[in-house]
């Protein structure tokens, strides 16, 4: 099938790639010049394991191009899926524009029937807005009204394990309006997406509202889980209990189960905050609040400073003169994802109370470095005092604690001798609880977990 993916970001990339690798014929489209030009040379601007070799091997049999021809892509997709950002906006909604805008374009250029996909995470009413838009357009030109019809297809991409989840979901979820064009558009997404289906019938459809809708309530149910847990966390450091034996208490009743009930410093990413804000708002423009998540999303904020606080703790809020390392700077591992990542609000914290950092991350340092810039935007004096290296235990010398922020498996089984000589005094704040406390403390280690009685 032809198929066109507008925007190459993260969903698009996945999402055309995967596409292509099922043997479809793949334009994708994008207005940065210079991102079509870095996936022209044989680059990925993204960090996605299995992505780039995915992307060569389909780009080399002539089943994926890249291009910023607006008409060309248009003419090429009977399927044109729409995967461009929503970026929080001021008021904590998604910002539509970029949808939108595709939508226009669509609609200017269009000239055969189209099936067109709201892949990107939108609010209820989304596919509504896209449907007004090109429908606008083909007033214009004087075309049919009913050239085009639009489905909801949401993403369920964790990142870091994109590409396997897209290769073998768990579930497929389509959107559709039970108008005839919307019963042509079911057949063509169930054609698109047969050889998903193969072993068993993975696809969920229903209308287009209930899609939009299931997103965020997928994603908003997590990060309640997270929300939840790093609450009991919390409470567990106070009264002495281990929350690592409790995850594995509640998580044994099979109507729990132990998914997401990790407790740490908070979720960060593009989807998690950006999605839970979103279904806030879109309540309460229908005069609604949701406080449920309302209270998940100012835990996740507080929980962001929970090793500042621990190392305040421990060392006195002047930490003049003082340096830390830092392991792990993404949201979360297997990316090098910098948005709402937790690493960013400690190291802005550990500055400010004088401290400097040293960090190191296995694949996130290019994109974290364009972040340190924009927090200490006016502060070059706090940039300063933020330093990378390539090496994990070099990030060690000299440093008076070891804080460990995103969960990769190289710093789950160090070479803890070598830690305890190149750090000053022996101490590791863990924010993902990658090690025992008890080990630690035969090791010689003062160690503080989040939530493990120490």
């Amino acid at each position: 099938m032809k198929v066109t993916i507008i925007g190459s970001g993260y969903v698009g990339l996945v999402t055309g790639a995967c596409l292509a690798e099922q043997g479809n014929n793949v334009f994708c489209l994008d207005l940065d010049p210079k991102k079509i030009d870095i996936l022209n040379s044989g680059g990925v601007p993204i960090y996605e394991p299995g992505l780039k070799e995915m992307i060569e091997r389909n780009r080399a049999a002539g089943r994926l191009q890249f291009s910023t021809d607006i008409a060309a892509s248009v003419a090429h997709g009977d399927i044109q899926f729409i995967a461009v950002g929503t970026p929080p906006d001021e008021d904590g909604s998604a910002d539509l524009q970029y949808v939108v805008a595709a939508a226009r374009n669509i609609g200017r250029y269009v000239t055969t029937p189209k099936v067109i996909v709201d892949k990107s995470t939108v609010p209820v009413g989304t596919a509504d807005k896209v449907s007004a838009a090109i429908r606008e357009e083909l007033d214009k030109r004087g075309q049919p009204a009913d050239l085009c019809s639009v489905v909801s297809n949401p993403e369920f991409l964790k990142e870091g394990a994109a590409v396997e989840d897209f290769m073998r979901p768990d579930r497929i979820v389509i959107g559709t309006e039970n108008t005839p064009a919307g019963l042509r558009a079911k057949e063509q997404m169930r054609k698109l997406y047969a050889p998903f289906n193969r072993h068993h019938e993975r696809t969920y459809y229903m209308d287009v509202k209930s899609a939009e809708l299931t997103k965020y309530a997928a994603n908003a149910m997590l990060a309640t889980r997270i929300s939840f847990m790093n609450e009991l966390a919390n409470l567990a450091d106070l009264v002495g209990a281990d929350i690592e034996a409790v995850r594995q208490g509640i998580g044994s009743d099979s109507r729990i189960g132990y998914g997401f009930l990790y407790s740490g410093t908070g979720y960060g990413g593009s989807c998690f905050p950006k999605d839970v804000s979103a279904l806030s708002k879109t309540a309460r423009e229908h005069g609604r609040d949701l406080k449920i998540l309302d209270a998940v999303e100012a835990v996740n904020e507080l929980q962001k400073y929970i090793l500042v606080e621990k190392i305040e703790k421990r060392f006195g809020k002047d930490l003049n003169g003082m340096k830390f390392a830092l392991w792990g700077l993404a949201f979360k591992p297997n990316t090098d994802d910098m948005r709402e990542a937790p690493s960013r609000v400690i190291i802005q914290e550990l500055v400010k109370r004088g401290a400097s950092v040293v960090a190191h991350d296995p694949v996130a340092m290019i994109e974290a470095q364009h972040s340190f810039e924009a927090d200490f935007k006016g502060n070059s004096e706090g940039l300063k005092k933020v330093s990378m290296v390539d090496n994990p235990m070099a990030a060690l010398d000299g440093c008076d604690a070891l804080v460990i922020v995103t969960e990769w498996k190289a710093f789950r089984s160090p070479d803890f001798e070598q830690v305890m000589q190149k750090l000053t005094r022996p101490i590791i704040f863990d924010g993902r609880n990658l090690y025992e406390p008890s080990a630690m403390r035969e090791l010689g280690i003062e160690y503080y977990g989040i939530g493990r009685h120490n």
